[in-house]
């Protein structure tokens, strides 16, 4: 195991229940926690609607937004326990919460960070399999096998966040007043964990979407000179929608595990030349993404437009809302995720 204390602060210290730090400046703080705010709030209703939404809109619910819901679980859990803890560290200068507090919301954010890829790799591999393997999908994505899919996932979380305990790399950063992974503690550790929970996920996605986007292409091509289109523009959008999440995922991560990997190299001359706004920064980003998902279904889906617009009428008059039923088809879960057309062409429901 490789210490590098000088990554951190000089001035912080760790008595075994609190760490303090000199004052940061005012615009500082208030910029930390008003991100982290927004964060916080429009993860929490963001995540409570898509929850919300698969499970009224019979239309929604699918194989393919059964990982949708598994993904939106893993936005919610940092909105409940480890970003208010990290915004009374802000408030107070410092962690005053205690060693177990530490320790454990640092290992929800990890749960949280590794379900998140690996649930968007989940939904990559779904609609891989729609589009371009449609002839097995339906025994591939049936309802008992698509549970199993997503348990699958949440138990592979646990066993990549688990060393983290043995490896010591949880602990308290200052810089972002977070209990959180170490890139310090171990170079061999932050290399494996950036390769197999970051880089390799986003080859197995990137190279199913780049295997749509070629169908995609090729569909379109052939239907040019056919009178009646194959391809819908709500079916390209509800394909596009999942993509936007990878897209954006990446972009939000990608700085932080850069970061990491460079670290990782060299701990002893890399980690003290890392700008400190830079680290601070690029985790801020990824903690934003957290709330962005939701977002992008509601800008992107009319489904869950729809589905929200409903959910948020029945809040805000919940007798009128009671005179409404939710609009949709007859589909259980065995149904697919979204329009889609195969190597020959055929093209399929819409239920996204």
């Amino acid at each position: 195991m490789l210490e590098n204390n000088s990554f951190l602060r000089n001035w912080s210290y760790w008595d075994g229940r609190d760490m303090f730090e000199a004052p940061r400046a005012a615009w500082a703080v208030t910029a930390l926690s008003s991100v982290l705010i927004f964060t916080t709030v429009v993860d929490l209703i963001g995540s409570l609607l898509v929850i919300t939404s698969v499970f009224r809109n019979r239309k929604l619910r699918n194989s393919g937004n059964a990982f949708v819901v598994s993904l939106a679980f893993a936005d919610l859990v940092v909105a409940l326990y480890p970003y208010p803890l990290v915004l009374v560290a802000i408030f107070k200068n410092g962690w005053s919460l205690g060693e177990i507090h530490c320790k454990v919301s640092g290992f929800v954010m990890g749960l949280s960070v590794i379900g998140s890829i690996f649930n968007i790799t989940g939904i990559a591999i779904n609609r891989y399999c729609y589009i371009c393997h449609s002839f097995v999908y339906d025994k591939l994505y049936s309802t008992w096998n698509t549970m199993i899919y997503v348990c699958l996932i949440w138990a592979l979380t646990i066993v990549a966040t688990v060393p983290n305990f043995f490896v010591g790399s949880l602990e308290y950063d200052p810089r972002v007043y977070s209990c959180t992974f170490v890139q310090t503690a171990s170079s061999s550790y932050t290399i494996t964990v950036v390769f197999i929970h970051f880089i390799v996920p986003i080859t197995v996605v990137t190279f199913c979407y780049l295997r749509i986007w070629i169908l995609v292409i090729q569909v379109r091509q052939k239907v040019k000179s056919e009178i009646k289109p194959r391809l819908k523009p709500s079916d390209f959008r509800n394909f596009l929608t999942m993509f936007v999440v990878f897209v954006i995922f990446a972009i939000c991560w990608a700085p932080l595990n850069f970061i990491g990997l460079l670290v990782a190299i060299s701990p002893s001359e890399i980690a003290p030349k890392i700008p400190e706004c830079l680290f601070i920064i690029s985790y801020f980003m990824a903690y934003f993404n957290s709330c962005l998902n939701a977002i992008i279904y509601g800008l992107l889906n009319k489904n869950f437009r729809k589905e929200y617009k409903q959910i948020l009428m029945f809040l805000w008059m919940p007798r009128f809302f009671l005179k409404e039923t939710s609009k949709g088809g007859t589909e259980g879960l065995k149904s697919k995720p979204s329009p889609a057309f195969n190597n020959n062409d055929q093209v399929k429901t819409d239920t996204m």
